[in-house]
Order: structure tokens, then sequence, then C-alpha cells
């Protein structure tokens, strides 16, 4: 049976494939832009929420200045919902989109490279094996759960306990619509 994936190993996935994605929205046109955005939309959505509620609050526990390390993450991942909800209603092909998707790009890349480094970096000295193992699973839960669209100034646990639900119903309900309708 293959060994279960530690919080660390799960979310290093995770930014591997948010890397790919943002390169393929680069790289493309048309439909193929358009699925593999919303693809992106879905999964920073999940992944920041999820983040927000397991990954955070953690980290502001065990590791040395983590309350800082987290407020800096927390203001990037703002900033990087902001512009994605300013994005979603633009024509992928438009230049306006492609100047904002650029500077998300680079935001969204920083961000990642900032949460290996300063965050999940320490993770594995303050935590066993199990435990982290245990958080990544707390991670597909969250995920299984979060709303999958962003949704700024919902940038914490509690924020996310009290929207999340709502915004969740929403996001999918608006998912299944728009798959309904043959739209990526």
């Amino acid at each position: 049976m293959p060994q279960q994936l530690d919080v660390v190993e799960l979310l290093k996935q995770q930014h591997a494939r948010i890397r790919t994605l943002l390169d393929e929205v680069a790289n493309s046109k048309g439909g193929e832009r358009t699925a593999a955005f919303r693809e992106l939309i879905h999964l920073l959505a999940v992944h920041e929420t999820a983040e927000e509620e397991v990954v955070h609050p953690f980290a502001r526990r065990n590791i040395d200045g983590g309350e800082q390390v987290v407020k800096e993450r927390i203001q990037e991942e703002e900033k990087a919902k902001e512009i994605l909800s300013g994005l979603e209603d633009l024509d992928v092909d438009s230049a306006e989109f492609l100047d904002r998707f650029a500077t998300l790009r680079q935001d969204v890349l920083a961000h990642a490279k900032a949460e290996e480094e300063y965050e999940f970096a320490h993770f594995r000295a303050a935590a066993d094996r199990g435990k982290l193992e245990n958080l990544a699973r707390a991670v597909h839960a969250a995920e299984a759960l979060a709303p999958t669209r962003p949704h700024p100034g919902t940038d914490t646990a509690l924020k996310n306990v009290a929207t999340g639900p709502v915004a969740s119903v929403i996001d999918r309900t608006r998912d299944v619509v728009r798959k309904a309708m043959g739209k990526p």
C-alpha cells in the first residue's frame, strides 16, 4: 500500500499543478485557455481555503514567528483573490485579461515560493510524520467543502466557517449550471 502523503508533499504537489495551469493559461487561447483558467480558479480557491483553515493555524502555533509568516501569506492570498475576482468576467483573449493575468501569475508564483520557504519548510521540525499525514487528511476534507471561486475577505478559518458553506453551495450550483450549458 502506498504511503500517505504528508501535508508538505501534498501542498507542494498542488503548487506544481498551479504552476502548470498558470503556464497553460499564459500559453493557450480560446477554449483551451478558458478551461485551464477555470481549473486554475477552482484549484486556487480550494487550496487557499484549506490553507486558511488547516495550514495557517498549524503554522501560527508551531513555527517560530508563525504569526508574522502567516500574516504575510494571507496578505498575498487576499491580493490574488482580488485579482482573480476581477478576471472571472473578462474575455480570456482580451488584452486586459492578459495584463491582469500576468500580474496574478507573478504574484501567485512568489506566494507559493514564500509558503514553501517560510512556512512549509519548518513543518517537519514542528511535527512528526503522523501529524503531517493527519494535516494532509484535514486539507483534503477542507477542500471537499471549500468554495470553488475566490472570495476576498475570507482570509481566516473563522471567516471561512461563517461564509464558506453558503459560498460553496452558490459556487457549486454555478459550476453545475455552467457545465449544463456546455461552458467550461
